[in-house]
């Protein structure tokens, strides 16, 4: 046994994704001696910053031990001691980064989405298989406890046929006033690759993809609810982007999904997302961490009494399910994948070309807003 480094280099690590879980995430796996590899050996991440503001480098490397830092991509492309680049910056001009990364020789990961167009996206995969270097895309969702459970449901045939899907997310994000923005302002401009299409739709790609169903066709609405904000600054700018969009999509097997997602909605259900599956042997409702069921045999049987309120309270008609494996940090687990892909050749569930799905599904809203109609979505070939 022994113990190995790697150095992964994180743009954008001062960013609130960058910090508050990527870094945490490989201080976390360094902390605890490294990750044990099939033959027996440890691999300790070695971060390093980059970014573009000295002093904000300088403290966060300091609050973790005294990380190496840098404002130098190019210098830091060059060391032979990193091996893996890492972009959480901001999404506009994320594909000159990537692409030059792999130019550097570096294996990469990258937040989503992979890119702003698909033909980039696609450009971006094409490039890293010709290099035969390792590639990946952030896909955290899928190790939410509620959506772990949700799978161990399809997986024991829970559901029996599958009739349709509802996905509902947002939540009200300050436009500036009277208080500041959750979200930064980049997210509401086309020129920095904002847009909640580009952004929450790339997790909703591969949530279905991989565990509700393959997405064939799509139809959607989206507009602006809050055509004017405020930066971080306290400045007044237009919105040019989408901040609220509606779709349907069709399913391999015919199934419908109904989808909407906002920021510009305040919350009266259990969870900023929740999906709800009804099969014709039962229905699960699930969020982020926690997941209800109601099988066929405890289906109630309300009904319509003009003259006096519903006395059935429907929430209390369903069954929690129990917290039985323990809680991962889906941005963790998706970090221990990739270091294993790079250290060993295991495998790795989002490549580029499954990143490229998601811009693919982002398009495909944009035009049926436009055009007023449905668009399938054909299989990518590289």
């Amino acid at each position: 046994m022994g113990e190995r480094t790697i150095g992964v280099l994180i743009e954008g690590a001062t960013g609130r994704l960058g910090t508050t879980q990527h870094l945490r995430s490989l201080m976390a796996i360094r902390s605890e001696g490294g990750l044990p590899l099939a033959n027996g050996d440890r691999l300790v991440p070695a971060p390093v910053l980059l970014g573009r503001n000295a002093a904000k480098l300088t403290a966060l490397a300091a609050a973790n031990g005294g990380l190496k830092w840098s404002i130098d991509r190019d210098a830091c492309l060059s060391d032979p001691d990193i091996a893996i680049y890492f972009d959480a910056s901001a999404t506009g001009g994320r594909p000159g980064r990537t692409a030059s990364a792999l130019d550097a020789g570096k294996h990469v990961y990258v937040e989503k989405p992979l890119a702003e167009t698909l033909a980039d996206a696609l450009d971006l995969a094409r490039r890293a298989e010709r290099t035969g270097l390792k590639n990946g895309v952030v896909q955290d969702k899928l190790s939410l406890p509620g959506l772990t459970k949700l799978r161990k449901l399809y997986e024991t045939d829970f559901f029996g046929r599958v009739l349709s899907i509802r996905l509902d997310f947002g939540w009200w994000v300050f436009d500036g006033t009277p208080y500041p923005a959750q979200r930064p302002s980049w997210n509401y401009c086309k020129a920095t690759g904002g847009g909640l299409i580009l952004d929450m739709f790339a997790h909703w790609r591969y949530i279905f993809d991989r565990l509700l169903g393959e997405i064939k066709a799509v139809s959607c609405r989206h507009f602006t609810a809050l055509p004017e904000r405020r930066d971080e600054a306290g400045n007044p700018y237009p919105v040019d982007v989408e901040d609220t969009a509606f779709a349907i999509f069709e399913l391999a097997g015919g199934v419908l999904a109904q989808v909407s997602s906002s920021w510009a909605s305040r919350v009266k259900r259990d969870d900023l997302l929740q999906i709800q599956v009804d099969g014709t042997r039962g229905s699960a409702v699930s969020g982020l961490h926690r997941c209800f069921v109601q099988p066929l045999a405890a289906t109630p049987k309300p009904f319509f009494d003009p003259e006096r309120p519903q006395p059935m309270v429907f929430d209390q008609q369903w069954q929690e399910m129990p917290d039985i494996e323990p809680v991962r940090n889906g941005y963790r687990a998706g970090w221990e994948l990739f270091l294993r892909h790079v250290a060993e050749d295991a495998p790795f569930p989002s490549p580029f070309r499954e990143g490229a799905k998601s811009v693919q599904l982002a398009e495909a809203c944009h035009q049926s807003n436009r055009e007023r109609r449905s668009i399938d979505l054909p299989v990518l070939t590289l």
